[in-house]
């Protein structure tokens, strides 16, 4: 189930940047060639007008190829020269070629607005100013890997409701007022091995489960293997959740562009980690998580990958669209254009290094599994 609902939010995440190429496009009169609903080999397509809608064999994403984006002697000379993209001015071109990225930033805003809308999961003490949270509970955000808390059954989303000793000589102590620091100091009075009784409500289902828990020692201390945090729900009328939307997608940005900053820095420099990076399979489990706490923190955790691919599209490397935009501002600088046998070969060695990257990080979350 997570594996579809991964595919279905990169199809839409996908299609959206490419349906801003695709408008802005057909806005300044470029001929748009051919707009794909995934990737080759094709399936079939449909003619309309000058641009064929082609139906693709693998569900992950999608394209649109703009005549003269990929300058040649016939787009630059033919007889359509014209309404080639590379013949188009400056501006023109930087437009077509930003409005990917913004249409994801203003899906962003859109999932994140919707989410408000409809009740966001948000801890408490982030709450928009003003905010009541409704529903506010415990609630399990990670699981450790072959942690004590996985091996008993607990998993991102449960809502702990009560702990407890097992053994007889202390059955009737239970920590019944709920938190992080309650919990925390709980866990760390017994030895490790010692066994402890975790209720919890998953889902929508009202009855409590039990979760039988050995202590394990993780990092010297005696621990279950949880990140925990109190979560409530944030409902907002429509125009302040338009509001808490926008605020929220810029805040996201702000903090995706430093952190991808600081991570290339770490990694020109020698200190880069693969360790918080994370690809394809990795995010397949992350979608089930936020699957598991609601809906809404689903549409969400889209919002902010919308925001990751906005950012990522927007760095100054060949074959990204923040390449080609850079590729436009060295022409106006000199005032001439780029030979397009190099811009070709740049834009081609630079998607081959973007593969060989992502197949890299993919191994690395293979890896991660075991």
């Amino acid at each position: 189930m997570s594996i579809v609902i991964f595919i279905i939010i990169l199809l839409v995440l996908v299609l959206v940047h490419e349906f801003g190429h695709f408008l802005t496009a057909k806005k300044f009169g470029i001929k748009v060639e051919e707009f794909g609903f995934g990737f080759p080999p094709k399936l079939f397509g449909i003619k309309k007008g000058e641009t064929e809608y082609t139906f693709n064999l693998l569900p992950i994403g999608g394209f649109v190829k703009i005549f003269g984006e990929t300058p040649d002697e016939e787009s630059i000379n033919g007889p359509e020269a014209g309404r080639s993209f590379v013949n188009k001015s400056k501006w023109q071109q930087a437009i077509v070629l930003f409005a990917g990225i913004f249409a994801n930033f203003i899906l962003a805003w859109l999932l994140f607005s919707i989410g408000f809308m409809y009740g966001l999961p948000t801890s408490a003490g982030n709450e928009p100013s003003g905010v009541q949270l409704s529903d506010v509970h415990l609630v399990v955000l990670s699981v450790l890997s072959k942690s004590p808390a996985e091996v008993a059954g607990l998993k991102t989303g449960d809502k702990i409701i009560f702990a407890s000793h097992t053994h007889e000589n202390e059955v009737g102590h239970t920590i019944k007022n709920i938190n992080p620091t309650s919990i925390k100091s709980f866990i760390g009075e017994h030895e490790i091995g010692e066994e402890v009784a975790i209720g919890y409500l998953r889902g929508q289902d009202s009855d409590a489960k039990i979760a039988k828990v050995i202590v394990g020692d993780i990092n010297g201390q005696p621990a279950i293997g949880i990140a925990m945090d109190m979560i409530g729900t944030a409902k907002l009328p429509f125009f302040k959740a338009i509001y808490e939307g926008g605020r929220i997608d810029w805040f996201m940005t702000k903090n995706t562009a430093f952190g991808l900053y600081t991570l290339i820095k770490e990694g020109i420099m020698g200190k880069g980690s693969f360790e918080s990076v994370t690809g394809p399979v990795g995010m397949v489990g992350i979608v089930g998580d936020a699957y598991r706490f609601s809906l809404t923190y689903l549409l969400s955790f889209a919002a902010l990958i919308s925001v990751n691919l906005g950012i990522i599209n927007l760095l100054p490397f060949p074959a990204l669209d923040g390449g080609r935009l850079f590729f436009l501002l060295i022409e106006k600088i000199k005032g001439s254009r780029i030979n397009p046998k190099v811009a070709n070969t740049l834009n081609t060695v630079g998607f081959s290094v973007l593969i060989l990257l992502m197949v890299f990080v993919t191994y690395h979350d293979v890896l991660k599994l075991f």
